[in-house]
């Protein structure tokens, strides 16, 4: 529960299904999230929870068709990206939009191998970036500034005449990063940032996101299935599962205080570095079917607790305190207590 009034991201019950010939895939069921400048949000889940839509929503890149955004409400930095509902469907026009991406948000996508276009040299991919948004810079201006760019992702200015082909994946993904703060955007959406990279060069990476979120005063939001780098980066957690989000907290309220069995769950499964020997926790079955989502709660299927109240309704989200939220009917008996494996 949220009561300050400086917020610069507003998601308000996004829902978004894609239609396709094998029927609707529920990708998005309710989600509400909320950022404050300068802070970052961990959307943490497995394949498939819904994480990537929430970011493309933001960036109003749901590709229609197949996508269909139902409803729901986005508001950037005050400005309305979209509000949609049974009485209105009001957009922001296309031409706005192009405005809004690069200076008021950007995102780094998941490949950088897939991310770049390799006709063209990384130094005029991120000259065009700052030209769309800066027509009144010269080309030579502009090519300039985008040498400068890669300088403060580590990569020499002088490699700006190199083709992606000539990086290896850790430098690609500086170039995705160059190009996402060419234009020094308030929120930066990382959407899994470092899965195509090795550990060493995952470390290097989201300690240069780090220390550029820092030096441009931007609010990030962190895709992510690594509770690891949720740890190291974030300041607030939403669990995300099967479209909407089960548990939000501070990192104290999720890895502390865990109050959902899925988050339980992911917890549980974590291997136990004190004790080698201890065998994995593995959360038993699958994600369901997109397509065919359970009529109460979506992770009853997998969940120990589930009572046949919670395979009949959906849950009822409540804010346990001020910072926490769960979505779980379990919590209707106030006696109610997950079992979390401690790992300390």
């Amino acid at each position: 529960m949220n009561d300050d009034k400086q917020i610069l991201l507003t998601i308000e019950n996004l829902v978004v299904d894609y239609v396709t010939h094998g029927g609707t895939v529920h990708a998005a069921t309710g989600v509400d999230i909320q950022l404050k400048p300068r802070q970052t949000l961990g959307l943490v889940g497995e394949t498939g929870a819904g994480k990537t839509t929430t970011a493309k929503a933001i960036m109003n890149l749901i590709p229609d068709p197949p996508g269909v955004i139902r409803e729901g409400k986005i508001v950037l930095d005050g400005v309305s990206i979209f509000d949609i509902n049974k009485e209105k469907r009001e957009v922001l026009p296309a031409t706005q939009m192009q405005h809004i991406r690069g200076n008021l948000v950007s995102m780094i996508f998941q490949d950088p191998m897939t991310s770049l276009n390799p006709v063209l040299t990384v130094g005029e991919q991120i000259r065009e970036v700052i030209a769309v948004h800066h027509p009144e810079l010269g080309s030579g201006e502009a090519y300039a500034r985008a040498k400068e760019m890669l300088e403060l992702v580590g990569i020499p200015g002088e490699r700006a005449g190199e083709y992606p082909h000539q990086f290896s994946g850790g430098m690609k993904q500086r170039v995705v990063i160059a190009i996402a703060l060419a234009c020094t955007p308030k929120l930066l959406i990382a959407d899994e940032p470092t899965t195509a990279l090795d550990v060493t060069i995952q470390a290097q990476v989201l300690e240069l996101i780090k220390k550029l979120q820092k030096q441009n005063d931007m609010a990030m939001l962190m895709i992510t299935h690594d509770l690891g780098i949720v740890a190291e980066v974030c300041d607030e957690v939403s669990v995300m599962y099967a479209g909407g989000i089960v548990e939000h907290g501070t990192l104290e309220d999720i890895f502390e205080r865990t109050q959902h069995p899925y988050t339980e769950g992911l917890f549980n499964s974590l291997p136990n570095i004190h004790e080698r020997g201890a065998s994995l926790k593995p959360i038993p079955g699958l994600m369901p079917d997109p397509t065919n989502l359970p009529q109460g709660c979506a992770f009853s299927p997998r969940c120990s607790y589930a009572t046949e109240a919670c395979r009949r309704e959906k849950p009822r989200g409540r804010w346990i305190s001020q910072t926490h939220f769960v979505a779980c009917s379990a919590y209707d008996d106030p006696l109610f207590s997950i079992r979390r494996n401690s790992h300390e």
